[in-house]
Order: structure tokens, then sequence, then C-alpha cells
């Protein structure tokens, strides 16, 4: 690639409305560069963009691509894609995304990555609330929604990147970063990794990214975490049950609305009492990652708690979306089994009659490396539909069916039911919904619409 970015002039983006891709093309309009874009569907991502100037088609343009001087992709982008291909052939640059950023984001003096199998977005959002909140002016990249900059990109100052971190395809190991946050380690994207002990090796070398005076925060009740600092100077750990946390939350209470208050401990000191307004014990050990690497840089207390406290979650992530039928509607992006037993305890903290579990899997590699602990935390709501399968990237070499995952389900509930599209599960659900009883839409695809036509 070329040392300036502000070399290129016309950048053309296959994929365009995911949510790293949407940041980053947003984020290169408003430095002046010209815009394309193509992606499979339309979205929310799409639309704001094309409010934007950007020109962007859905399917396949590969006239687009021939004005253009570099192309961006994804790595869910295979490379029989037409207008990658044609790109390619006719000597234009193409670059992956994650490549792609690594080089943006060396202009910034401190490149802060969040990282982690579960809680990237919620962590990367808290932090970027407080950097916010103590006036630092940073530039953000989020794979979600934060209300606090109306989006999941914020265009700051070059002095901080705040920048959520994937290990997907070793995506992060393209990174330049001068602080990380390890927020734990489990068997997630096995179509790429193929064992857990593959995936602790990528973060190893994550971690190997880090200059001499980097700064390393990391879970160390998460036991896949624990030999990650060594050789690192600047370690940080936090914790709920490991001692040797050097940052630990002690005495957790939760409200009626199941919201935390919590002591901190530094290096077994009373330092503050935190209260956050996101449920669940997990956000106390993101609001504490978030504790530790803002004390990094010197963050005032206060700003810290306020930050934290007027938190109220991202979007897709436990996100009440409203009532149908006096009935509560949320939406949560959980994809693995570890993050629906999160949603599981946070729904538990609700007042609620009984709950409907809408769960889509996401990718069919997923669905059969998980199907047995997907059926167990499934199993656990009162009521549980299984809309089809989302392919994403994938053809089903599997030949998983959502019957499979019924089947399984139904040893420990017999309350489950496969209903295949999203109109179908909202007229079930509005057949058969009581008052006061808790709705919540599962899975990392669009499942999120039977909450739209609910609500509509």
């Amino acid at each position: 690639m070329k040392k300036n970015i502000k070399d290129y002039k016309n950048i053309h983006f296959i994929g365009i409305g995911g949510a790293s891709m949407y940041a980053m093309a947003a984020q290169l309009k408003s430095d002046g560069l010209n815009i394309t874009g193509s992606d499979m569907q339309d979205s929310h991502n799409t639309e704001y963009l094309k409010g934007l100037g950007i020109k962007i088609i859905i399917g396949h343009d590969t006239s687009l691509v021939k004005d253009a001087d570099l192309v961006i992709y994804t790595a869910a982008i295979h490379d029989s894609d037409p207008e990658l291909s044609l790109a390619r052939s006719l000597g234009i640059e193409t670059v992956e995304r994650a490549a792609f950023i690594g080089e943006y984001t060396k202009d910034y003096e401190n490149l802060i990555c969040i990282s982690g199998t579960h809680g990237k977005s919620t962590t990367t959002s808290m932090i970027a609330s407080v950097f916010l909140e103590a006036k630092l002016n940073p530039t953000i990249q989020i794979g979600a929604s934060l209300k606090k900059i109306n989006g999941n990109y914020y265009v700051g100052g070059k002095k901080y990147f705040i920048l959520e971190a994937c290990e997907y395809v070793d995506s992060f190991l393209h990174f330049h970063p001068t602080a990380e946050v390890i927020l734990n380690i489990d068997d997630d994207h096995l179509d790429y990794f193929k064992n857990i002990e593959n995936t602790k090796k990528s973060f190893r070398k994550y971690v190997e990214l880090l200059p001499q005076d980097g700064y390393l925060v990391i879970n160390i009740d998460d036991k896949n975490t624990l030999d990650l600092d060594k050789g690192v100077k600047n370690v940080t750990t936090y914790g709920i049950y490991n001692e040797k946390a050097m940052v630990r939350a002690k005495n957790i209470s939760y409200d009626e609305m199941g919201f935390p208050t919590f002591q901190v401990y530094i290096n077994d000191e009373l330092w503050d009492t935190f209260s956050l307004s996101v449920r669940g014990e997990h956000n106390v050990l993101n609001a504490l990652a978030t504790i530790s690497m803002a004390r990094n840089y010197n963050i005032d207390k206060k700003d810290i708690k306020k930050a934290l406290k007027e938190f109220g979650g991202v979007g897709r992530r436990f996100e009440y979306l409203g009532e149908y039928k006096k009935a509560h509607i949320f939406d949560d992006f959980a994809h693995h089994p570890t993050e629906i037993l999160s949603t599981y305890n946070s729904a538990k903290s609700v007042k609620h009659n009984e709950s409907w579990a809408v769960f889509q899997s996401h990718t069919y590699s997923r669905t059969v490396e998980h199907l047995e602990d997907f059926a167990k935390v499934l199993a656990k709501f009162d009521h549980v539909i299984i809309c089809d399968i989302y392919a994403a990237r994938e053809e089903n070499i599997w030949n998983v069916k959502e019957d499979d995952l019924v089947e399984l389900i139904k040893k420990d509930n017999k309350n489950v039911i496969h209903i295949p599209t999203y109109e179908e599960i909202s007229k079930y659900l509005e057949d058969n919904v009581k008052e006061n009883d808790l709705i919540l839409t599962i899975g990392a695809g669009p499942i999120n619409k039977v909450a739209d036509i609910l609500l509509k």
C-alpha cells in the first residue's frame, strides 16, 4: 500500500455493509476520498452510507471497480467474487479489511485494541465512553452501535484510536497495538482455528505485537488467558473470583432492574464503589477491564465512574426494544453457547412471567461445532423457537438441520418448535405470548427482524 492513504483517490469496498467496513468507509469519506461499495443485501448501514453520498450497489457491479485505485474486501469474500477477480485482473491494488485497518491506524500515537471471544463490542464501547468523558477526543471503531456517538465509529484526534479487534482468521494480527485488552478465549470460529489450542496460539502472537512499553489488560478468571502475560512488562490483571487479580470486584449486588453495584479493590485495597446501567456479571468483568485500561492512561476516577454509570449498553447486546401486548422485547447478538448463557442470566434478573427465546444459529459450521451446547443452554428458557440457520458465508456441506437442534432441546424442554421465517415466527408469538412475558431474539444474523415486525 501507499504510504499516505490520501494518495488514493477512488476506493471501492466489497461487503461495505459490514460493521467494520461501513465504519471505515464513512471515515475515509470524511477524509475527502471518493468511496463506492457493494453488498449482497441492503441494511441500515448501507442506507446510512448512501446518505453520505456514497454510491452503493446491492449485488455486483464491476463498473465501479474499473474506476477504483484500491479495492478493500472482507475475509468473507471469496477469490471467485466477480468484483475482486476483475480488480486483480486489471492490476488494481486489493487489500483485506484487517490489513488495511492495520496500515491506516499506524498514524495514531496510541492504538488501544479490545479483543476476546465474548464482550468485545461492549467493552470497546465502555472504554470509548470513558475516554470521551475525559475529553481525550479518541477516534473509535466498534462492532456495534453506541448511542453516545450515534453509531459505531467516531472520528476524533490522532492521539488515541480505540478499536474492537477480532481474532477471526487472525485479523487482529494485522494491527500495531500499543495497548490490548483480552477479555476471554473460547472455542469459537473453529471453522478456522480447528481447536482451542490454535486459538490460544493466535492470541499469544497478538500479545507479542505489543511494544516494550505497551499495556496488557487480561481477565485471569478465564483459564485460557493465564499464560498470555509472559514477557510483558506492563500487565494489569482483573477478575472477580481469582484472588490474584490486581483489579478485583467484590460485594456485588443487583437492584430490582438487575443492574449491579460493586466495590473495586486495587491490589487488595478498596478503591471505590461503582454502579452500572447494564445487566449481568459479565458486564462487571467488562467494567473491570475498562477501569484497568483507563488507569493506565491516568484518567480521573470521577470520569470513569460517570461514564460507566451512564453507559446503557450497545445495539444488539441485551438491548431493550419495546413492548408488544405488554410483553417485553429484548434483542441479543449472542451466537455462542457461552454468550447465550450470559443472555439467559441477564434475562433472569428482569422480572417477567415466561421467557420466549427466538434463536437463529449463525453459520452451519458453528451449529455443528456447538450443537449439544446450544441445546443445553437454550433448554433453560421457558419456550424456544428455532429459526432457519443463517448461512452467512457458508454452504451446508455438513447437512445439519434445524430439527437436529430441536430434537436435542426436546430432551430437556418440550416447549420447542422450528419455525422457518421471521414472519411466521412473529405470527406465532402474536398468538401465544402473554402479558409480562419476555421475548428474546438471539443470534448474529438478522433475527431481530422478528422484533421489528412485532413492534410495527
